[in-house]
């Protein structure tokens, strides 16, 4: 109960109400731009995958401008995945995030399947991998995809840049719609476990469902791991571990007594201006410990 303590807030509740309301709106106007309505015709064209492509990286673009004030503009599980392996988002408010997600998801695509005609309705834009593929190529696929999905949304939106400027929002719809560029003819182009996870429900339609959800985490939880702690590493961070760690005679290092307090993590901050918001709150003169009430703070 001491790790749920800090979901009961107003705030959390709306955030978590707008990763429902935003993956609902991206899933309904996203798989939408999957129907063929010339499925009827004796010989229908292909699939317009530059329509589907940018659709869906102008929706999530849409979404996250949208909403990255408030929840953060995730709508995706990976993406909440990847915060909670860089200590943004603790894990028990990461698992309503998810199920908010993943309810949305569902919704949109009930919605989108009780607004189209059956004789056009097709797979409802089921996410499937290509026969000419194994399962395993679908998965390093998916991984891949995701990977420079969250890469782009960590580097869009490190707060210890200075050198960015335009749209973060726009950057990650078009890394959205680079992946699916790429990967629809191998597996959908999924990068979201929600997404695939709507219609997959709606459909009844499994078919090696696991791989959009193994996939995509393993990759975002890579891109993030290799951006806060390789590539992008944060100063403060690698100060107070110093001041942990310390080498010994040996060359070893071994954990010393400090007073240095590392901390817990801490929720997103959401600040206006800043899209996916992933700078961690941080408060320099409170007690780390207990919050403006004196009431003592839990570790999530």
């Amino acid at each position: 109960m001491v790790a749920f303590k800090g979901i009961w807030t107003k705030d959390f509740w709306r955030a978590v109400s707008g990763e429902y309301l935003a993956t609902l709106i991206f899933v309904l106007l996203s798989l939408g731009s999957t129907i063929n309505w010339a499925a009827g015709e004796e010989k229908p064209p292909p699939a317009d995958l530059v329509l589907i492509s940018l659709c869906f990286g102008l929706s999530i673009a849409t979404m996250v401008q949208c909403f990255g004030h408030i929840s953060g503009g995730h709508i995706n599980p990976a993406v909440t995945a990847a915060m909670v392996v860089t200590r943004k988002l603790s894990l028990a408010k990461s698992m309503f995030y998810v199920m908010a997600q993943c309810l949305g998801a569902v919704t949109g695509a009930g919605i989108l399947y009780l607004l189209t005609p059956a004789a056009v309705r097709g797979g409802l834009g089921v996410t499937q991998v290509n026969s000419q593929i194994s399962v395993g190529h679908a998965l390093v696929i998916e991984l891949l995809i995701t990977f420079e999905l969250v890469f782009t949304v960590f580097a869009t939106c490190d707060p210890k840049r200075t050198d960015l400027g335009g749209s973060a929002g726009l950057a990650i719809g078009f890394a959205v719609s680079i992946g699916h560029l790429f990967a629809i003819p191998y597996t959908g182009a999924s990068m979201n476990p929600a997404r695939s996870f709507g219609p997959a429900m709606i459909m009844l339609n499994f078919e090696n469902h696991w791989v959009y959800w193994v996939g995509p985490i393993l990759g975002g939880i890579l891109a993030a791991g290799l951006y806060e702690y390789l590539y992008c590493p944060d100063p403060e961070i690698k100060k107070k571990l110093k001041q942990v760690f310390q080498k010994d005679s040996s060359g070893k290092y071994k954990e010393v007594e400090t007073s240095v307090y590392l901390g817990e993590p801490e929720d997103i901050a959401i600040k206006s201006g800043s899209i996916h918001a992933i700078e961690v709150e941080k408060s320099e003169k409170k007690d780390p410990f207990r919050d403006s009430t004196g009431e003592v703070l839990s570790s999530v």
